[in-house]
């Protein structure tokens, strides 16, 4: 497992810029969002904190995860498929679950990566909070990465070619940085949206993550709805996934 490790992270260096891309893309759209006056400013709708102590740091931590997980990991593991990689695995003693739980652990890092990145850039430069309770923040973070690579492994296993494998994590991306809160905050959208919002798995994640921020533990029905969406895309990832 370790000398499989070692050659994927020497792949996924070579091919870093779009690795560079899920990290840095967020990162300045955190500083440069972090610019504008309002955005700067106590509002009483995240209960007396500005916008960008933890509205807007928990976003980019999304946008960062949810590029991570629907366009990198669904693009190398086609690629893999397309090429013969896996299926000649499979006649080797070496299964490629392990080449599998290689690209997840080398995943879930740069998504840890980007996550602190995020974190520490917003309180050096914009003079953001960090989060008061790390333990429960590191915990939330872990859990709602395995989330979604869970569903980013569903589009690696839908995703006829390693070209449509892109477009298609893009497709489903949007909808979920939508009611994640990217363009509305959760607190303005219509209660149907934000219905629809409390379910995504995105939504809660937000919300326990900002909770984690405040110095809180966060709210066992957004747990809960992490938790299930994490093992129903598993389920189905398991299910669908094609080797070859």
């Amino acid at each position: 497992m370790k000398k499989i490790l070692a050659v994927e992270i020497k792949l996924m260096l070579r091919d870093w810029p779009s690795v560079a891309f899920s990290i840095v893309l967020p990162v300045v759209l955190l500083v440069v969002l972090g610019q504008i006056p309002t955005l700067r400013t106590p509002d009483p709708a995240f209960g007396g904190q500005r916008f960008i102590d933890a509205q807007l740091p928990a976003q980019m931590i999304l946008l960062a995860l949810l590029t991570i997980s629907f366009t990198t990991l669904p693009s190398v593991l086609t690629t893999y498929r397309e090429r013969g990689v896996l299926r000649r695995m499979s006649t080797t003693p070496v299964h490629p679950a392990r080449l599998l739980g290689a690209q997840l652990l080398i995943h879930l890092v740069v998504a840890l990566v980007a996550t602190v990145l995020i974190i520490v850039l917003g309180w050096l430069v914009l003079g953001s909070q960090i989060p008061s309770s790390i333990f429960a923040f590191v915990l939330v973070v872990l859990f709602g990465t395995a989330a979604m690579l869970a569903m980013g492994l569903v589009i690696a296993s839908i995703a006829p070619n390693s070209k449509s494998a892109p477009g298609i994590g893009s497709i489903a991306m949007f909808p979920l940085m939508f009611v994640g809160g990217m363009w509305i905050p959760r607190e303005a959208m219509p209660e149907t949206l934000r219905t629809v919002s409390d379910y995504s798995v995105v939504g809660p994640f937000i919300n326990a993550m900002r909770d984690t921020w405040a110095g809180q533990l966060p709210q066992l029905p957004h747990l809960i709805v992490i938790a299930v969406g994490l093992a129903l895309f598993s389920g189905l990832a398991v299910k669908l996934f094609r080797w070859e």
